[in-house]
């Protein structure tokens, strides 16, 4: 926990948030991690299977608040089953977002956005650097609309993409906003960033027209679409930092969300 500490705080976190260490024992030896976006049942069903002592996740398993905790919904049994066979859960959420370095960078750095600054500033870090959540800046290069949305698909292994605002987007994307995860709110502070698109996740109906209205096209490409890049980069940061201590495993790329 310390050593995950290190990359993404926990007080980085927004209020709401409930990142951290949600079931387990803090003095219990880690032999086995397994990294997944979400504790979702096949991947605790996996944590027990490979005898993990460790789930580590992006999104907590434990989001409301639970008066109890019994088999009779499925986040209950998801507990009772890792707390039976005694695997830790910790979850790096809006901490790792936030983070230098970490979701939103990352996510910009896969899209070669230059001159990066967070769409919303949370705060600063020690040594005075801004961390927020998402990031805006300059293409490397311009390009189409259609073309960016290609290169979303490719980079984060797409299998399709949502584009709102195509007819208002006319000519060349030159400035851009990134947004892993759920972008709902994020669309007035990419207007005021001046970015000609944003890409993320969870964009609804109104809110793509919203957008567009305001001439700000959107690809929207998933929640789990921008941030599974989550489960690699923690997989290699826990190698480096744990190296010879643990056995590193990940659950495999597999979207929620299928196109018919």
């Amino acid at each position: 926990m310390e050593r995950l500490e290190m990359l993404a705080p926990e007080r980085y976190a927004c209020e709401w948030d409930n990142p951290g260490l949600l079931c387990g024992r803090n003095d219990k030896e880690i032999k086995k991690v397994l990294i997944a976006l979400d504790a979702d049942d096949e991947a605790v069903d996996r944590a027990v299977r490979e005898g993990a002592d460790l789930l580590l996740t992006h999104h907590p398993l434990i989001f409301s608040a639970m008066k109890k905790i019994n088999d009779q919904d499925f986040i209950g049994r998801r507990l009772l089953k890792l707390i039976s066979h005694d695997i830790c859960c910790y979850a790096m959420h809006t901490n790792f977002d936030a983070a230098p370095g970490c979701m939103a960078d990352l996510a910009a750095a896969a899209l070669h956005l230059l001159d990066g600054k967070p769409l919303e500033v949370m705060g600063q870090t020690e040594d005075g650097r801004e961390y927020g959540i998402g990031k805006s800046g300059i293409l490397l290069r311009t390009v189409p609309l259609k073309e960016l949305a290609e290169q979303v698909k490719r980079k984060f292994d797409l299998p399709f993409v949502t584009v709102y605002g195509s007819e208002q987007a006319e000519g060349l994307i030159r400035r851009a906003a990134v947004c892993p995860g759920s972008g709902k709110g994020m669309t007035r502070a990419a207007l005021q960033s001046g970015a000609q698109v944003l890409i993320t996740g969870d964009i609804g109906h109104h809110d793509g027209i919203d957008a567009a209205a305001q001439g700000l096209a959107v690809i929207d490409a998933g929640h789990y679409g921008l941030e599974h890049i989550f489960i690699d980069f923690m997989a290699d940061y826990c190698r480096e930092k744990i190296s010879g201590k643990a056995e590193i495993l990940t659950m495999p790329l597999k979207f929620p969300v299928v196109s018919w």
